[in-house]
């Protein structure tokens, strides 16, 4: 088939943050690698961006991230007395990890925000379409977010941005985003992006959630970006100047979200985020559900 489009292949993770809500868990551990149930939470990123067809995966770390690289690299070590145990599935889970894609690393150096963070991944992806990947959103791998913004990009080029319908008291925390629709039910047309506005100000209540498909007319954009809300380079404030002129690089639309997303940069969400992939686990799930149900209406 014919794509009259770029073909994306490379996929940006940023992981530079210092994970503050987290301390002191986060003081000498990258919050990215705090587990969820038994996986740290960038595995997961990492896997469902090689399930849409990205295994060039570039990470932007920063200080302290050294367990990152670990994490996706071999372990000789760990392997061989895993083998000479004949804990053959232990096995495959530690090989799992490394096996899993191309990975590259660049350090971002001076924490300057998101946008900033992008703009670091310039040299690896060139001219080139490019996914970027939020560690801190885990999303259901039986609900296709990227896989559907990657297609929405073959058809129609530009930028695609994921977007969720919140609540509209809650607009104030995320990017939200100005639509017209399209003539499909989860496609829209965003012409205006607004970091994180006042309920009274937001053009609507679809939020932008972490994950993107860019196009590499950003980091032009970004490199002329001054510092927005929090001192920090806005991807927010970019991406509404390519809404804003489409001749820049193209249109940019929205893949509005429906499925199930479990925010692990938040506290409560993260704990929550592990209940729900714990009862769900077919080697977990049967005893820990009857644990809980007792908990809930015995002990509480």
């Amino acid at each position: 088939m014919t794509q009259s489009h770029p073909v994306i292949k490379k996929a940006v993770i940023p992981a530079a943050g210092l994970g503050t809500r987290f301390l002191p868990a986060t003081k000498a551990t990258p919050k990215e690698m705090l587990p969820v149930v038994d996986k740290p939470a960038i595995q997961y990123v990492v896997e469902e961006a090689v399930s849409a067809g990205l295994d060039d995966v570039l990470m932007i770390t920063g200080r302290n991230k050294r367990a990152l690289e670990d994490h996706f690299d071999r372990n000789y070590e760990l392997e061989s007395a895993l083998i000479a145990k004949g804990d053959d599935d232990r096995l495959k889970k530690v090989q799992e990890s490394s096996d899993l894609a191309t990975m590259h690393y660049v350090r971002q150096g001076d924490p300057r925000g998101l946008g900033h963070a992008v703009l670091c991944a310039e040299p690896h992806v060139g001219e080139e379409p490019f996914a970027v990947l939020l560690g801190d959103d885990l999303i259901d791998p039986r609900d296709p977010l990227l896989r559907r913004m990657v297609e929405v990009h073959e058809k129609t080029g530009g930028t695609v941005i994921a977007l969720m319908e919140v609540d509209p008291a809650n607009v104030h925390l995320y990017g939200c985003a100005a639509v017209e629709t399209t003539g499909e039910d989860d496609v829209v047309r965003i012409t205006g992006l607004v970091e994180k506005p006042e309920p009274a100000e937001a053009p609507s209540n679809y939020a932008v959630i972490g994950r993107y498909v860019l196009h590499p007319a950003i980091f032009g954009i970004l490199r002329e970006t001054e510092p927005g809300r929090g001192g920090e380079i806005q991807l927010t404030d970019a991406l509404q100047k390519l809404a804003a002129d489409e001749t820049v690089g193209g249109p940019v639309h929205g893949v509005v979200f429906r499925g199930r997303r479990y925010d692990t940069g938040d506290r409560g969400d993260y704990l929550r985020a592990i209940v729900r992939l714990a009862c769900e686990r077919e080697d977990l799930g049967p005893e820990f559900r009857t644990w809980l149900h007792r908990y809930v209406t015995e002990e509480m």
